[in-house]
């Protein structure tokens, strides 16, 4: 190994809150999953204000890595993203742990057509508009729980 290896030092201030609670019992684990970081970046952040241990991850693949570390309860997805879309996730994450709720958001109007191919009958995905108010979002995870 050499010994000119340079790593940058994070002060653990610096460190997202959201790494700190993951696994913080009696908070319930979502996973949000966007190609555009701040998207994702700032609903994990707002999930996580209303004690949520949530994590981002910017593509399919990252997330289903993810899910199969850390099972998510709640799966929160854009539809288009390079790679794996948002459906395929949806599906495989599904499979994976079948208690996971999802959500489905876009910002592209003619997705309702890929929400209705047939591999995706037997899930039932509900589908949110870009932009999502957080407050909708907060009250549609609500409305999933198995408590509403």
């Amino acid at each position: 190994m050499s010994k000119h290896l340079n790593f940058q030092v994070v002060p653990l201030t610096e460190v997202p809150a959201a790494l700190t609670i993951i696994d913080a019992p009696g908070h319930p684990v979502v996973l949000v999953v966007d190609d555009e970081p701040l998207i994702a970046d700032t609903l994990v952040a707002i999930l996580c204000k209303r004690n949520f241990a949530a994590h981002a991850a910017y593509d399919g693949a990252e997330a289903l890595h993810i899910a199969q570390i850390i099972p998510p309860e709640f799966l929160i997805t854009d539809v288009m993203m390079p790679g794996m879309n948002g459906i395929e996730l949806a599906m495989a994450v599904k499979d994976l742990i079948p208690d996971c709720k999802v959500l489905l958001f876009s910002g592209h109007a003619q997705l309702s057509t890929m929400v209705d191919d047939p591999r995706c009958a037997p899930y039932d995905f509900p589908l949110l508009a870009k932009p999502i108010h957080p407050d909708v979002l907060l009250a549609r995870i609500s409305s999933m729980s198995p408590a509403a």
